[in-house]
């Protein structure tokens, strides 16, 4: 059994609405309390973590280091000086960046380097915020973590990380739930983030020309609006005729995501640009057929457990049409896509970063 070490965790991204990387954050937590590791783990947080999070995650021992906000410059004052107090053999930093002042060796999970290879797609600030940090961060990291051979080839491409400090620790996957012969109604859904690499109003324009075909469809886009410049959903559904048949939610809770997935006939989730992708996989993991752009990323992770299209409205049209109608290009995509799920483990994720971890401190 390995020495027990004491190890620190930026825990930013678990409060209030976790999205893709307080999901991979909070899971590989999971795992680990799951495998009873021999390690304490510290969460660092700006504010005070819910009930819910406490409960879910009993075995960590919790720092609330409030002020300043939970951004940047929290990270590089508040999270700084409680590492400082902490003097942890260790520290997990799991969303990108972490503070330039460290007492401890570190590892940091690069998701993506979309803001290096797509700056229009960020404000100018922003990006260039990006940038510097994640640049810096991987410079001092022990271990550059990222979660696909196509992102590992992407850091590689604009990072100084040498190849042999970057490791693979996907995402896992759901297990995926028995199908039954339930007739879904016509329901395209898109779950995630909302920025412009994931062709929103490239998909609305779509679904309305889908809907000629399949009148009584419904999309449901659930996500908070993270394009720049803003798009307005509504607007784009009004200008393309389906402004009753268009609903944005932006967040729903596990309990209500799990719900509007049981319910989908298909998901449609077309991003140009992505480290990995978790939404496909949650997809089939319910049963619901993905449409993807056709991006190398997508054939890496999804393989033949998607229908791939290009990025224009009458081919997004056709592929959501083809998800809504044939039921055996549906079954055969998702049968197949449980031979992916398996794949995709979160206990195999968390080992790999413990070891990382471990190796660091050592």
């Amino acid at each position: 059994m390995a020495e027990s070490l004491d190890i620190a965790v930026d825990g930013r991204e678990l409060l209030g609405k976790p999205t893709g990387v307080g999901r991979y954050v909070r899971e590989i937590l999971r795992a680990w309390a799951a495998a009873r590791i021999p390690h304490r783990i510290l969460v660092i947080v700006p504010a005070e973590p819910s009930d819910a999070l406490r409960t879910a995650l009993p075995t960590v021992a919790w720092h609330v280091e409030a002020g300043a906000g939970s951004g940047t410059r929290w990270e590089q004052t508040r999270l700084s000086r409680a590492l400082a107090r902490a003097e942890p053999d260790v520290f997990f930093a799991p969303a990108y960046t972490a503070p330039l002042r460290l007492p401890c060796p570190m590892a940091v999970v690069i998701h993506d380097v979309s803001f290096f290879a797509h700056p229009e797609w960020f404000a100018r600030r922003e990006g260039w915020r990006r940038r510097w940090l994640t640049r810096a961060t991987s410079r001092r990291a022990h271990t550059v973590i990222t979660v696909s051979d196509f992102a590992r080839s992407e850091v590689l491409r604009y990072l100084p990380a040498p190849a042999r400090s970057i490791v693979l620790a996907p995402p896992g996957a759901p297990a995926p739930i028995p199908l039954d012969n339930t007739v879904r109604p016509p329901l395209v859904l898109y779950v995630g983030s909302l920025f412009n690499r994931r062709r929103i109003p490239e998909l609305i324009q779509g679904f309305a020309q889908a809907v000629l075909q399949v009148p009584d469809a419904r999309l449901v886009i659930v996500g908070d609006n993270r394009t720049q410049p803003p798009l307005d959903l509504r607007q784009i559904a009004a200008r393309a005729g389906v402004a009753t048949q268009v609903e944005w939610r932006e967040y729903a809770d596990d309990a209500t995501r799990d719900g509007l997935y049981r319910s989908a006939r298909a998901f449609a989730f077309l991003s140009d640009y992505e480290g990995f992708g978790i939404p496909p996989l949650e997809a089939l993991a319910h049963g619901v057929a993905p449409l993807v752009l056709d991006t190398a990323i997508s054939r890496e992770v999804y393989g033949d457990a998607a229908l791939r299209v290009t990025p224009y409205a009458p081919a997004i049209a056709d592929g959501l049409v083809r998800l809504l109608t044939d039921d055996a290009l549906r079954l055969r995509i998702v049968t197949s896509g449980h031979e992916r799920l398996a794949a995709y483990s979160w206990d195999a994720t968390a080992a790999t970063i413990r070891r990382v971890l471990e190796e660091a401190a050592g």
